[in-house]
C-alpha cells in the first residue's frame, strides 16, 4: 500500500524513495511494485507491463522531480530530460458504455502523465509552496495547501503523530524532571 499525501502525483513518485538522507527505503523495488503504484495512484484502471528498463526509466523520473522540486539543497531541473518524458501521449480517460470512467495507457503514457504534472509544477508559482517534511528523517515532499501554509509533516498517519507523540514524551519528561528537583 503506497501513500499519497504530496499533493501531486509528480510528488508522490518522488516519495517513493523513502528516507533518503539516512538508510533509503525503495518501494518500487520491483516492476510489480511500479504496476502496483500506478493503479494505487489513479493513473489506470488496470496494471501496465513493466519490465527492467520500464523499471529504471520510472526511477529517473522520480530523481529528476526530486532533483527539481526538492526544498535543499538547491533544486536542479533538467528541463529537456523532463520535457522529453512528457511529450509521448498520456494516459487517456474513457468513458464506457456503461458509463464506468477508465484510465487507459502503457508505461510511457504513465511516464508522460507524470511528467507532465512535474512540469506544471515546476513552471508554475506552487513550486514556492513545496515543502519538506518536518520529522528528520523523512524526506518526503508535498504542496502545502494549508490556510496560513503551516502545514509541517507529509501526512498525520505516518509522520505528523509519531512527531506529535514524540514531543509529547519530551514534555513529560521534562515535567517529570521539575517535579523531581523541586522535591529535593
Amino acid at each position: 500500500m503506497h501513500v499519497f499525501v504530496s499533493g501531486r502525483v509528480s510528488l508522490d513518485l518522488a516519495g517513493t524513495l523513502k528516507w533518503r538522507r539516512h538508510q533509503p527505503e525503495e518501494l518500487l523495488a520491483h516492476g510489480r511494485d511500479v504496476a502496483e503504484w500506478v493503479v494505487e495512484a489513479g493513473l489506470l484502471t488496470h496494471p501496465p507491463e513493466v519490465d527492467e528498463a520500464g523499471l529504471r526509466e520510472i526511477r529517473r523520473l522520480r530523481e529528476l522531480v526530486y532533483a527539481a522540486t526538492r526544498t535543499e539543497p538547491e533544486r536542479h531541473v533538467e528541463a529537456a530530460e523532463l520535457q522529453a518524458l512528457a511529450d509521448p501521449p498520456p494516459v487517456r480517460s474513457v468513458l464506457a458504455a456503461t458509463g464506468v470512467l477508465e484510465r487507459q495507457g502503457d508505461l510511457t503514457a504513465v511516464l508522460s502523465t507524470v511528467a507532465r504534472d512535474a512540469v506544471e509544477l515546476i513552471g508554475s508559482p506552487e513550486l514556492d509552496r513545496v515543502r519538506e517534511c518536518g520529522r528528520p528523517e523523512c524526506t518526503r515532499l508535498f504542496v502545502d495547501d494549508s490556510r496560513g501554509k503551516p502545514r509541517r509533516w507529509c501526512g498525520m498517519t505516518e509522520c505528523g503523530n509519531r512527531m506529535k507523540a514524540a514531543e509529547y514524551r519530551r514534555r513529560q519528561r521534562g515535567r517529570r524532571a521539575e517535579g523531581s528537583a523541586a522535591g529535593e
